[in-house]
């Protein structure tokens, strides 16, 4: 099966016939059958927080959680910190529960950071996640190049998060020797491959100037890139139980309307959605 969601589901007006206000959870769950979240990043949520969450979708509607910033070492000032990083993961596997019992978790995505290298501490620190994990379902996104040099490493990274059971994102983005990473077509876990869509704007990528997070996102894919993100879709819905495609290239308000073009594409039709609302005036 494949699915498509977005970052997020209130800054998507194509949604709502380009109002400007938020879009709500339940207008969202009318379109798509999941959503990435990143509030957990920067804190963790309430475990009544994320009842809500849970609460508030279909069945069968799904979420992925950013890992808190502890837990991917965004945080350099908890970085050796055992206590605070074994504090934090334990507070996040017991804040997100309600989604893991109600079967609405898809995974936890740890999106680590660019100085987060190839090297033995952190090689050895993601053995160090999937034990303070547990079961739980992981999928790792490197936004180092380091871990993909050559194709033998690449191989080599593939390998050790299978044996980790993490699912490794295929990643598009801008990608250079110091920055960025290539996209790396390859399942790492049968049940399910994620794919993330940054868009292709390398200037806005690279540049990171005073405006960098509102255009380092500002990209809309074209007829024929959406053509060819459907045909890798389709690849990796050969090798895997289910295939989750993100679009994050929302800065320009693109995600949405990138996201209900591929479904078109792909000629998807998903039965777990909220209904929409009729407008009957």
């Amino acid at each position: 099966m494949i699915t498509i969601g977005l970052t997020t589901w209130t800054e998507h007006p194509a949604l709502i016939g380009g109002e400007t206000r938020p879009v709500t959870l339940s207008e969202y769950a009318g379109h798509f059958p999941m959503v990435e979240l990143d509030t957990p990043f920067y804190g963790i949520p309430r475990q009544s927080t994320i009842e809500k969450w849970q609460a508030a979708v279909p069945d069968g509607f799904h979420y992925i959680l950013k890992a808190n910033q502890v837990m991917t070492r965004h945080d350099r000032q908890h970085a050796d910190d055992e206590a605070a990083i074994n504090t934090a993961f334990t507070e996040f596997r017991s804040a997100i529960w309600p989604l893991i019992q109600a079967h609405k978790l898809l995974t936890v995505l740890f999106q680590f950071p660019p100085f987060f290298n190839r090297t033995t501490a952190n090689i050895d620190y993601l053995r160090r996640v999937r034990v303070l994990m547990g079961d739980l379902p992981v999928a790792v996104e490197f936004r180092s190049p380091s871990w993909f040099v050559t194709p033998g490493m690449t191989a080599d990274v593939t390998a050790y998060l299978k044996s980790l059971h993490f699912t490794n994102v295929t990643t598009d983005e801008p990608h250079n020797l110091n920055d960025g990473i290539p996209l790396v077509e390859t399942v790492t876990t049968p049940e399910l491959a994620v794919v993330r869509l940054h868009g292709r704007n390398a200037k806005g990528w690279f540049n990171q100037g005073q405006d960098w997070r509102k255009t380092r996102t500002l990209y809309r894919y074209s007829e024929a890139e959406l053509q060819e993100l459907a045909a890798l879709a389709k690849r990796l819905d050969a090798q895997a139980k289910d295939v989750c495609v993100i679009f994050n290239n929302n800065s320009g308000r693109d995600a949405a309307p990138n996201a209900l073009r591929l479904r078109e594409i792909l000629g998807l039709h998903w039965q777990n959605l909220a209904p929409q609302q009729l407008d009957l005036f």
